[in-house]
């Protein structure tokens, strides 16, 4: 049996003193763990019609879960990325704004849709893709996140959302 938390390394002070980085580069590296992610991830909601993965880290599990259901991939890009017709969600940071987008025709109205990401911490960008999501008349099902930071009110910033992560972890950790 795999355990993911033992494939999750911790970098201190990374990227600025007193953090505690996870990195998920371990898991990705492992075979093993990263199909073990993958499944488990698929696991936790029913097949959705599209999966939208965050920029970057939500890239690498939100493609293979979107080839494993077998539907669509869309990738929520920061702003400026994308070419053509866009909708754009802007969104606070620890300090000023950025912007996320995804193509206009990305997503059908009522389309039933998860959101993935690597990490969910204060839960800023998540609920930014999912408004955006929801400007194109989408609908979204489930957060699904490999690990969720703790006491730093992610998913409670998403709720009544489901949100669902393989690993809690403290912040002090």
């Amino acid at each position: 049996m795999i355990r993911l938390e033992d494939h999750i390394r911790e970098v201190p002070d990374f990227p600025k003193k007193g953090i505690r980085f996870k990195d998920i580069m371990p898991l990705l590296q492992s075979p093993e763990a990263f199909h073990a992610a993958i499944s488990a991830l698929a696991s936790r909601v029913e097949r959705p019609d599209a999966v939208v993965g965050i920029e970057s880290r939500g890239f690498l599990f939100g493609a293979p879960l979107a080839l494993h259901w077998n539907v669509p991939f869309v990738p929520a890009r920061k702003f400026g990325k994308l070419p053509g017709a866009t909708v754009r969600q802007v969104y606070s940071l620890e300090y000023g704004e950025d912007t996320l987008e995804l193509h206009a025709d990305a997503l059908r109205r009522g389309q039933r849709t998860v959101v993935v990401d690597d990490l969910l911490a204060t839960g800023g960008t998540a609920r930014a893709t999912v408004q955006l999501v929801r400007q194109l008349d989408a609908d979204v099902v489930a957060a699904l996140f490999v690990i969720e930071l703790e006491g730093l009110g992610g998913r409670e910033r998403l709720a009544p959302l489901p949100v669902h992560a393989l690993l809690r972890m403290p912040v002090d950790e």
